[in-house]
């Protein structure tokens, strides 16, 4: 490593490489590319900008891999942390084109659990047991049907089944399978019950009425994913409409919960498996969002944080499932996973050959154990999106075409790309994560001299 570092410093065009490396924030994974864009006058003809990675270092350009799992990319993590804290504040306080008066609007910190799929050792608090049963006997495959131990969070048997034979795998990977759907029809239940508790019809409600979220999905330590949104009640129109004064938070907060009860799916059916039904857990949690008074509930800004931490973490964080797709059941034994995880992979595995589960794709989702889509999901109202978040970044740093361009209104531009590669010699990722370090020791040097700038100007 050290020896490579040394040629990349002697290089000619050491300099250029470090910029490169220093624009993407020292990303541990970069994408290298290859090609030129020119962008002319539609009019005229004119070329008002162009450019080539011919004269760059090895000819290519490295651009973020953008991968959120922190233990892919750090780097790269933080930044998309830091988008996701701005697209869920946004949607709380207001800002990225979200009006202000949203603060205002009935809003809800709600999370929705997975059933249970059998018992499992759990964390315990104090002198707590986990499973204290007097005489609880055996279970028909010869384990204890009770536990009287303490667990801490740290102990590798919580969230394991008491016993692995009884435990319902099948079960416990369809319904990873059908969140996306559970949550549809948790939204849909929603409107049905609100209307109900205010004296509306359903149509009447949607005329009146929107409801807009962003929702994330965590794994518990049981390896079962729960579902954390915020929920925000606005007029017909989105966040620029107040909600219609007769629905309040309180009558938001009811429809929730009978909501999610009422929410009952079935999976197709299978020989061998038969059909198994689908539902929300009996814990509910339900939380008005507080802005910065008051003494019930969250507020926005822990939320937005809690929510950006957790996007960001990856498989190994939580030795929950594993950060890439698998291809074979050979790629199962990859990985720091328990016996109980690495039985619900196999699990989705096996289900996943049987031609009547083949819709759910449970190979492609096995390295999530079943879980489909992307973590962080909102509603198309609720607030910014990313895409937007980059261009304004880029923006704000100066990336994008220079002023000649920009005051041009009609461009065309003719880009011709292809991918080169990808990740850095042993060398270059020792001098990346030092540059990544040092770009994050001055981005918290800077917060800390913004915070009290701000202190001094409210104290004066």
């Amino acid at each position: 490593m050290d020896r490579d570092a040394i040629l990349l410093a002697r290089a000619p065009q050491f300099s250029r490489w470090l910029a490169q490396v220093t624009a993407t924030g020292g990303c541990a994974h970069p994408i290298h590319l290859k090609g030129s864009t020119t962008t002319r006058d539609a009019g005229t003809g004119e070329v008002l900008h162009h450019y080539d990675t011919a004269h760059e270092p090895g000819e290519r350009l490295l651009v973020r891999c953008r991968n959120r799992r922190a233990t892919v990319c750090a780097p790269c993590s933080r930044l998309y942390a830091g988008d996701t804290f701005h697209l869920v504040r946004a949607g709380l306080l207001g800002g990225k084109n979200v009006p202000a008066d949203v603060r205002d609007h009935p809003r809800l910190f709600v999370t929705l659990t997975a059933p249970s799929f059998g018992p499992v050792h759990r964390t315990t608090t104090g002198n707590e047991r986990c499973h204290p049963r007097r005489n609880a006997g055996r279970c028909e495959h010869g384990w204890p049907l009770g536990c009287p131990a303490t667990h801490d969070a740290t102990d590798p048997l919580a969230g394991q089944p008491l016993c692995p034979d009884c435990y319902d795998y099948p079960a416990h990977v369809l319904w990873h399978a059908h969140t996306g759907w559970l949550w549809k029809a948790f939204t849909d239940n929603l409107y049905n019950h609100l209307a109900a508790r205010t004296g509306r019809t359903r149509s009447g409600l949607r005329r009146a009425a929107r409801i807009s979220y962003a929702k994330v999905a965590e794994y518990q330590k049981r390896a079962a994913v729960h579902v954390h949104a915020v929920v925000r009640l606005d007029g017909a129109t989105g966040p620029s409409d107040p909600p219609p004064a007769w629905a309040s938070a309180e009558d938001l907060t009811a429809a929730v919960r009978t909501a999610a009860a009422a929410v009952q799916l079935h999976t197709p059916y299978s020989r061998g498996l038969g059909e198994h039904e689908l539902h929300w857990g009996s814990e509910l949690d339900v939380r008005p969002l507080r802005t910065f008074g008051g003494h019930e509930g969250p507020t926005d800004d822990a939320v937005a944080a809690y929510v950006a931490k957790y996007v960001t973490k990856g498989a190994a964080d939580t030795a929950i499932g594993l950060d890439h797709p698998i291809t074979s059941p050979d790629d199962i034994t990859v990985g720091r996973l328990s016996a109980h995880v690495r039985t619900l992979i196999h699990t989705c595995w096996r289900l996943g050959g049987l031609p009547e589960l083949e819709p759910l794709r449970l190979r492609a989702w096995a390295h999530t154990l079943g879980c489909r889509g992307h973590i962080l999901t909102k509603s198309r109202a609720y607030s910014t999106t990313y895409t937007a978040l980059r261009i304004e970044r880029a923006e704000h740093q100066g990336a994008v075409i220079g002023a000649d361009v920009a005051n041009v209104l009609d461009v065309v531009t003719d880009a011709h790309w292809r991918y080169v590669g990808s990740g850095h010699t042993p060398g270059a990722a020792f001098i990346a994560a030092g540059i990544a370090e040092d770009l994050l020791w001055n981005g918290e040097v800077a917060r800390v001299a913004l915070r009290e700038r701000r202190a001094d100007e409210a104290a004066s």
